[in-house]
């Protein structure tokens, strides 16, 4: 009988638990899924001696029910990423990165941003200085009666959508905080800065001391045909935003004339007293200033304006016909002059500036829409709208509350409170706001009640409750602003309401996870029909609102879940059983 060599036993054994500790990294390492495919000779392609191996088209049949083309190339069955996208719904194009074309393959089309803090409620909301609201094709205007957006979203008409408003809003101030101080340029202040106006031989141009405002003013009286206007001619470029003090009689008119720099083509903008939201007539836009505050001479209130004419100049002409051309691409600013401003009727203006932007002039329009437009029962800010959520859901009826809206609108409010330095306008309009958060959703309110014990506060307070997520924790933040913002006393229920909506959050968060994705609701649950399941840009919401929730509390299943989430949008999913 053989003796053992113990040495090489013990040697063997070595060998043997070295190999299985390379094999377990390899395993981990980010790697090795690309030794699953074997890597492409690119010395086929560059005079290399070798040569490619036979590639043939053959069919591919798809789950038995379908025939697709693909190809084959030795061992390796190619299918066009065509028919990837379409059954994976994965992304990808082709690109050039220092001469070398590549493809390159996203598993989704979301974005994750990281918050750079701890959420300040007094600072930027989210990552809204990216967004650009009055841009949205959903946008049908920004109102010169009140300064802001007009939604199609459900009616092409048009409305006041409280939470775009909102949006809107939060957006411009949070671009206040993280953009530059904008370059101002005095056009005429009746005072110290004169322009050189064209005044037609019997029209009236004088500045004077009005005593009404305490200040040096323009006014202006002319005929009634463009040839009589008092004009001031210019050439002006890039800096497009407009603001002026602007007092208009009936009948009057305020016009901005722009010309694209290379087409030459001529536009007009002309500011109306009239109800009209936007009116179009080939290269003339016509935008009403609202006529809710004329005297009894038919005299309008003295007004502030404040007008991006790009934006104005888009939401009323096609980019198309403004470039003479149907290739789509978006209009830059430095392609516009201002060659003109117009005056027409009787009037009177102070203050004409042009700069590069004014975001907290926009932020205080939408501050100042929802002081003006909450019903002063309910707290709310209604949707004027008809709303159908989907199939089982009954339709929510015009007038409808969202618990996004009233949050957004809350978010919006407690930082005009700060930034105005405590106007108490904007508290009493924030604090009013939580009404709605008492009302059961099918009484007209937006709380809902998830199997008796979790309340949620409704962005769509449909019967059966709906439980849409991102609305919900929009509303949350809103709570927060609140609460963080008002004097010590006042903020009692919107602290109360917070933990409430945290405490049901923590417990129903889960139930939004598919193993690959989150739902958009739980009419899965509600109705008991399929989920719905979230958008990848709503998916991505869903991990942006998480990450910024756990920055205020620390839960561990705010943040787990947020990360957990994020590996879906780069393929990962659940285990397996």
């Amino acid at each position: 009988m053989m003796r053992i060599n113990l040495k090489l036993i013990l040697g063997l054994l070595c060998l043997l638990v070295l190999t299985t500790l390379s094999l377990w990294t390899q395993c981990g390492d980010s790697t090795f899924g690309r030794s699953l495919v074997p890597k492409w000779d690119r010395r086929s392609f560059v005079g290399g001696n070798q040569q490619p191996e036979q590639t043939e088209e053959i069919d591919c049949f798809i789950n038995q029910e379908y025939t697709i083309s693909c190809r084959k190339e030795g061992d390796e069955v190619y299918l066009p990423f065509s028919f990837l996208h379409k059954y994976f719904e994965v992304y990808g194009s082709l690109s050039t990165v220092d001469g070398t074309t590549r493809f390159e393959w996203a598993h989704s089309y979301g974005k994750v941003n990281y918050p750079k803090g701890v959420y300040d409620p007094r600072g930027i909301f989210m990552y809204f200085e990216n967004y650009n609201v009055e841009m949205r094709d959903r946008v049908k205007c920004i109102t010169a009666s009140d300064g802001v957006p007009i939604s199609t979203q459900w009616e092409s008409q048009g409305y006041f959508y409280p939470t775009q408003i909102a949006q809107f809003g939060l957006s411009h101030y949070s671009k206040n905080l993280t953009e530059p101080e904008p370059r101002r340029k005095s056009v005429e202040d009746a005072d110290k800065n004169y322009g050189e106006w064209h005044i037609p031989q019997g029209s009236v141009f004088r500045r004077h001391f009005d005593r009404k405002v305490s200040s040096m003013v323009v006014q202006f009286a002319t005929g009634s045909s463009m040839e009589s206007a008092v004009s001031l001619p210019m050439d002006h470029v890039l800096d497009l935003v407009l603001s002026l003090d602007i007092q208009l009689k009936h009948n009057s008119t305020f016009s901005v004339s722009l010309q694209h720099r290379e087409t030459k083509k001529d536009f007009h903008i002309h500011y109306i007293v009239s109800d009209v939201m936007i009116s179009i007539q080939e290269e003339n836009i016509y935008y009403g200033l609202g006529t809710l505050d004329l005297n009894i001479n038919g005299t309008m209130a003295w007004k502030h304006l404040t007008r991006d004419l790009l934006v104005d100049l888009q939401k009323g002409v096609p980019v198309s016909m403004i470039l003479g051309s149907e290739k789509k691409r978006k209009l830059r600013r430095t392609e516009i002059r201002i060659t003109k401003l117009s005056f027409l009727g009787a009037g009177a203006f102070d203050n004409i500036t042009l700069s590069t932007s004014e975001h907290i002039a926009h932020f205080y329009d939408a501050a100042e829409w929802f002081v003006r437009h909450q019903d002063s029962t309910t707290g709310g800010w209604s949707n004027s709208v008809r709303r159908r959520l989907g199939a089982g859901f009954a339709d929510l009826p015009n007038g409808w509350y969202s618990a996004m809206g009233q949050g957004h609108a809350i978010s919006l409010l407690a930082r005009a409170y700060h930034h105005s330095r405590g106007d108490t306008r904007f508290l009493r309009a924030a604090l009013d706001g939580l009404k709605p958060f008492r009302v059961p959703s099918y009484q007209g309110g937006v709380l809902a009640t998830f199997l008796g014990k979790y309340v949620w506060y409704e962005e769509y307070p449909t019967t059966p409750p709906s439980f849409v997520l991102n609305g919900f924790i929009y509303s949350l933040l809103g709570l927060y602003d609140l609460n963080s913002t008002a004097p010590q006393g006042h903020s009692v229920e919107a602290g109360a309401l917070f933990e409430q909506g945290m405490t049901s959050l923590k417990h129903m968060l889960l139930l939004y996870d598919t193993g690959s994705g989150t739902s958009y609701d739980l009419r899965h649950f509600t109705l008991g029909i399929a989920p719905n399941l979230a958008r990848w840009d709503y998916h991505a919401t869903h991990v942006n609102q998480l990450l910024l929730l756990a920055t205020i509390d620390r839960d561990p299943i705010i943040e787990q879940t947020a990360k957990r989430w994020q590996g879906y949008m780069v393929g990962k999913r659940a285990q397996h059983n």
